[in-house]
């Protein structure tokens, strides 16, 4: 089973990466894609834009911010399978993200989302 690991996608890539996931819906600012060293962008696995737009990244929203997330994650089956396929197929798998805070983002819930499903 692969292993699952969550990086900013600012930091520069490296081979312990494995296979790199960018899982946010819109491109990082200021980063070309060959700097990202992206092997995938699944932009419709992350939150959608009124869902983003409304955490705005504030900690005290975090909690109902996951419980709104999973639920979309749930009801997107189609796009989540293929981020399900993804971990299957690659050893190593790292989840990039833009976001500063690194405990609270979507890349940390579907992280923990894929940990469940996959029986981890």
């Amino acid at each position: 089973m692969a292993k699952i690991k969550l990086k900013r996608v600012y930091l520069p890539a490296a081979r312990s990466d494995g296979y790199r996931i960018l899982v946010d819906r819109v491109w990082p600012r200021g980063v070309t894609k060959a700097k990202a060293a992206v092997d995938e962008w699944l932009r419709d696995v992350a939150p959608s834009d009124a869902l983003r737009k409304w955490f705005g990244h504030e900690r005290e929203r975090w909690p109902e911010f996951k419980r709104r997330y999973l639920k979309e994650i749930t009801a997107n089956k189609a796009e989540v399978q293929k981020l399900v396929d993804a971990v299957k197929a690659h050893p190593n798998v790292t989840l990039l993200f833009g976001a500063h805070d690194e405990e609270c983002n979507q890349a940390v819930v579907l992280s923990l989302y894929l940990k469940r499903r996959l029986g981890r």
